[in-house]
């Protein structure tokens, strides 16, 4: 059983989104006004929909904190829908390739795709970034910093991204694309201008950082403990993405062994540290101490207002697909979704290890653990000849 678990609920154009998260400790100071803003930069990306200009996210916690301090009870969050529109919204009977409608209508056995469309949306992702920014703010506490930003935006990519996470968060948040390299701005207007004239939709990579992880965090001894399997997971959960990796990830499989394995070497302080982080801070399913790095790919929306081909499931007929209202793109909003869902895996991750039911002993227990590995390399002393 997970130690730090989300459950959402609510439909897209229902009265609201819901977001349970369940294993959060006591005594963590939730600032709220940190998970509003973080609703409000998911909202943001140059190439969104009406329905951003429409809704204006905040959460209201409903249970699990009193006076700005966590109780180790659930805590539940809601975040309410202007456009709650669900029972006045007509019947949809041709599905769009590429979105869950057929594939769901076949699941339930209906033939409106309406039943499917209203939670397969991504407008689910509000309730996952609540529950992520609540899973940041446990990192944070206990000195692990997490980033997600826009590393390209269809053939578009990112080239100058600093190492430094301050610098990339204030570039980031100047960007309409929630990108930290500002020379690429230009091009990703262009291209989404472009796909925007073309009725067309367009994709993108997005990029996470953790900074701040401790090594010996996850697990190889069952497939399930893996941590770049339960990132994978967690990322492809994620509406639209289709591929996820870590560190060098696929351009590992065409490199030498030599060029992609990262060499240890002595560290005054922690007893070792790695030369390079081609390994994306995981090895054997185990963090290593070094930035946890991680990409997923977003496949270009499914609703094109050049809609494709379809069949009108009440008739038979071919027709053209349903043209719902959506985004030319939202990749820069994933990357605030892979953000979040990135924390709560890392932070689920965190709590098994420490254990604690309060922040106070989360702490105490991490120390412990961080001195253990620093103090793990080492020369021993010499041996104990008495008797």
């Amino acid at each position: 059983m997970p130690r730090l678990e989300l459950t959402t609920a609510g439909e897209s154009h229902g009265p609201a989104l819901l977001a349970v998260l369940v294993g959060v400790p006591a005594g963590l100071e939730l600032d709220v006004a940190r998970i509003d803003a973080t609703l409000a930069r998911r909202q943001r990306g140059y190439g969104r929909g009406a329905r951003m200009a429409i809704e204006h996210d905040r959460v209201e916690v409903l249970s699990g904190l009193r006076r700005g301090r966590t109780l180790g009870s659930p805590v539940a969050l809601r975040i309410a829908n202007r456009d709650a529109s669900i029972n006045d919204l007509p019947a949809v009977t041709r599905p769009r390739p590429g979105h869950a409608d057929l594939a769901g209508m076949m699941k339930y056995g209906t033939r409106d795709a309406r039943d499917v469309l209203e939670r397969a949306s991504a407008r689910e992702t509000a309730a996952r970034v609540a529950g992520g920014a609540v899973a940041s703010q446990i990192l944070e506490a206990l000195g692990v910093r997490v980033v997600g930003y826009l590393r390209s935006l269809g053939s578009v990519d990112a080239a100058d991204v600093p190492d430094d996470l301050d610098e990339i968060v204030r570039r980031r948040d100047a960007s309409p694309f929630l990108c930290p390299d500002a020379t690429s701005a230009a091009a990703m207007t262009a291209a989404v201008d472009a796909a925007r004239a073309a009725g067309d939709t367009l994709g993108g990579v997005v990029e996470v950082v953790a900074r701040g992880m401790p090594p010996g965090v996850g697990g190889f001894a069952l497939p399930e403990h893996r941590l770049d399997g339960r990132l994978g997971g967690a990322l492809l959960r994620i509406q639209a993405m289709k591929a996820v990796e870590i560190g060098l990830g696929f351009a590992a499989s065409r490199l030498h062994g030599s060029e992609v394995h990262d060499g240890i070497v002595p560290d005054a302080a922690h007893g070792t540290r790695r030369a390079t982080n081609r390994a994306g801070g995981i090895e054997g399913g185990v963090t290593t101490g070094e930035d946890v790095v991680v990409r997923a790919a977003m496949k270009p929306l499914s609703t094109l207002r050049r809609p494709l081909a379809s069949v009108d499931v009440l008739t038979g007929d071919a027709v053209e697909a349903t043209v719902e209202r959506s985004d030319v793109c939202a990749a820069p909003a994933a990357s605030v979704v892979a953000e979040a869902v990135v924390a709560l895996v890392l932070a689920d991750a965190l709590l098994e290890k420490t254990g604690g039911d309060a922040m106070e002993e989360v702490r105490r227990n991490l120390d412990a653990h961080r001195r253990a590995c620093d103090a793990l390399v080492g020369r021993l002393p010499p041996p104990d000849r008495a008797g």
